[in-house]
């Protein structure tokens, strides 16, 4: 089996706990503007590599990763858009004994079978606003898919790290961000929320696929807004960082 990978990091540190060996698979069915990979979502590029390739590279670091407390995360673009090569990488490193995480936006959920969540330790999961015409202006498709996947991994009690990407004059307001913080608090398995500010570090990749950049003249948000939402999620209970 193939897929199309867009690239791998060994030693990221961001994506999940521990130092991770990071896979970014091309393909996304959102539209998000503020998006820094258009390049695995937009314009799919990428190279095609066979799951026994990819879990062969996984392998030489698996002592290394598993030592430092880590594992591997699939990420994208949203792995779930190529849900059939993203199982067998899953239950190949399942069978190397690592920990793994997925990061998507959830939207297409239901191309993750009970038998893909099984071998998927923890999700990370980007939920882009709560009021819906704010969710579809941000990436062009509706929240109810992300919301009733989100539902579907509490009654699994599978454990997730919410993502929140806070962009000012969109989805900074008190309003909009204390209903998905009880929201978040009332599934019960949210073991922590990300708020990532705003940046504009993928705004080149925008330039060289000639796609128009609509935030360019939005300013990231300062410490001071930041750290208003995430006094927000921490209200409601919720472990922030």
């Amino acid at each position: 089996m193939t897929g199309l990978v867009h690239s791998v990091e060994s030693c990221g540190t961001v994506d999940g706990p521990g130092i991770r060996f990071v896979v970014f698979l091309s393909g996304c069915s959102l539209r998000c503007r503020y998006c820094h990979n258009p390049d695995t979502s937009y314009k799919r590029q990428g190279k095609e590599r066979s799951v026994e390739d990819l879990l062969a590279e996984i392998a030489r670091y698996a002592t290394f990763v598993k030592n430092a407390g880590g594992g591997v995360t699939l990420s994208g673009g949203d792995p779930l858009f190529q849900p059939a090569f993203t199982r067998a990488l899953l239950r190949g490193c399942k069978e190397m004994g690592m920990h793994t995480c997925i990061d998507t936006s959830g939207h297409l959920g239901g191309n993750a079978d009970d038998a893909m969540l099984a071998d998927v330790d923890l999700v990370l999961l980007d939920i882009k606003a709560w009021q819906p015409e704010c969710y579809r202006a941000l990436t062009s498709q509706p929240l109810q898919p992300t919301l009733d996947f989100a539902d579907r991994l509490a009654a699994m009690g599978k454990p997730v790290w919410l993502r929140y990407v806070l962009v000012p004059g969109v989805n900074d307001r008190a309003e909009d961000i204390a209903p998905l913080a009880q929201y978040a608090a009332s599934l019960g398995n949210v073991e922590r929320v990300d708020v990532l500010p705003l940046h504009h570090m993928g705004r080149f990749k925008w330039q060289e696929l000639g796609l128009e950049y609509t935030l360019a003249d939005t300013e990231p948000p300062t410490p001071e807004q930041t750290a208003a939402a995430k006094a927000i999620f921490r209200s409601a209970g919720l472990q922030v960082h």
